[in-house]
């Protein structure tokens, strides 16, 4: 964190880190038209402050934290930004807000931004991972938020600049303020979701690198010390894998990029689903029903769900009548409540799995699609399209970036805006960004 801004990045580092910040200023930009955002973005303009950084969807400048807050709910206002598997985070959604906050306040470069960046994620998804990722899940903390307040910290800390020993007090802050439970599970409405992944993360983070820049004093040892962050979860807790590989293993290598705007469990099932689509041209009207062998710990996450983007029968409808899964479609809550849509969910079910095999490949699905008549059709994906088994290029990345965003603004800026974060490193002053990140509508 303290030497961030002074190491070189290896080429093909520099090239995700851009992906995923083109992805997650995507999810930001589409976000301002959720629901999330209609609660977010009025909270940080009420608060006000000296014109730190851009609220995005608004031309108005705000507070370092509250700008991070906001921003922060925009990036996981719905299912579309990145994912670690290994610690089951949402890395981009708490870290990219995070630096984008404090690269503006500092007047930062592009390559500052870039550094900070890779940092948090090497930061965030190895503290989430060390505690235990899916097991520290299973017993109710959230990886996701803990996660990101870690990498939002670490990225904002070295937009910062400090020495040694800030670095190592904001991270005795951030172990005070990390927080989470998996409630969220319940949220019918991805409001508190957006805040417990993205928004507070991304504020905390700030907050703390912001104390220890300033003097504030702290632990010198509050993740490995006795008592400290590990210590208090010594059931899941294995503290080095955070430093594993480190410098050596960067992890937005091994963070996913999703192809669909749905939760991660539901990315395979998709693909899929898909696959058979191409291949044997059958209709919904001839599906008898269908069943999809998910693993046991994500199955409930996607079943049956209230809020259409995690409901994986409901997205397995979608595909089946349109042939494709949208954003536009995805958030259409007439198509949730449509007949048909729903006549196509009530066949189709998840079979939960707690084998090797899918504890080897956690994101995996089968799809058995039985048709009407007897027949049966299978198939297996166990690299989903956007994982770093099998990532997306950046073509593919930019056209879905600049998808979610030319509907808010306007197809010329959404690839201008692409491009300028594509050559990152060549931005002079990240608050360049700014006026491409407005909507036409504000503009007008």
């Amino acid at each position: 964190m303290a030497t961030a801004q002074q190491r070189e990045l290896p080429p093909e580092v520099r090239e995700k880190a851009k992906l995923h910040i083109l992805d997650t200023v995507a999810a930001m930009v589409s976000g301002t038209q959720l629901e999330a955002a209609a609660k977010a973005i009025p909270l940080a303009l009420s608060f006000g402050g000296n014109p730190d950084a851009l609220v995005i969807g608004t031309n108005t400048r705000v507070g370092v934290l509250h700008a991070a807050l906001a921003n922060g709910m925009l990036a996981h206002a719905d299912e579309t930004d990145d994912s670690h598997a290994p610690s089951l985070t949402h890395p981009g959604c708490a870290i990219v807000p995070a630096a984008l906050a404090v690269a503006s306040r500092e007047n930062a470069h592009g390559q500052a931004l870039l550094r900070a960046v890779v940092a948090g994620y090497d930061v965030g998804p190895r503290i989430a991972e060390a505690l235990g990722g899916v097991e520290i899940f299973d017993r109710h903390h959230s990886s996701h938020a803990i996660g990101g307040v870690f990498g939002a910290v670490a990225a904002a800390t070295a937009l910062l600049r400090p020495d040694t020993r800030q670095a190592v007090w904001a991270l005795a802050y951030a172990v005070q303020l990390a927080s989470g439970n998996t409630c969220w599970r319940r949220d019918p409405d991805h409001i508190e979701k957006a805040f417990d992944f993205g928004g507070m993360p991304a504020h905390n983070g700030v907050l703390a690198a912001i104390m220890a820049s300033q003097g504030f004093t702290g632990v010198a040892d509050a993740l490995e010390g006795k008592p400290g962050l590990f210590a208090a979860h010594p059931a899941t807790t294995r503290p080095e894998l955070a430093i594993e590989l480190l410098g050596e293993r960067y992890e937005v290598m091994r963070t996913a990029i999703k192809k669909w705007c749905v939760g991660s469990p539901i990315q395979a099932a998709l693909d899929a689903l898909e696959l058979l689509l191409q291949e044997y041209r059958f209709t919904a009207s001839e599906v008898e029903r269908i069943v999809v062998a998910l693993p046991r710990a994500a199955a409930p996450v996607v079943d049956n769900r209230a809020m259409p983007a995690v409901n994986l029968q409901h997205q397995l409808s979608l595909m089946l009548l349109d042939g494709d899964v949208t954003f536009h479609s995805t958030h259409d809550l007439q198509r949730f409540n449509e007949e048909a849509v729903i006549s196509l969910r009530r066949r189709i079910s998840i079979d939960p799995q707690d084998n090797a095999e899918f504890e080897s490949h956690p994101r995996q699905a089968i799809v058995h699609v039985h048709l009407r008549g007897g027949r049966v059709l299978t198939q297996r994906v166990q690299h989903v399209r956007g994982t770093p088994d099998n990532p997306m290029s950046t073509s593919e990345v930019t056209h879905k970036a600049v998808d979610l965003m030319q509907p808010i603004l306007g197809a010329q800026r959404a690839q201008t805006l692409a491009d300028r974060i594509l050559g990152l490193e060549h931005v002079a002053n990240v608050r360049e960004l700014d006026g491409l990140l407005t909507p036409n509508s504000v503009h007008a």
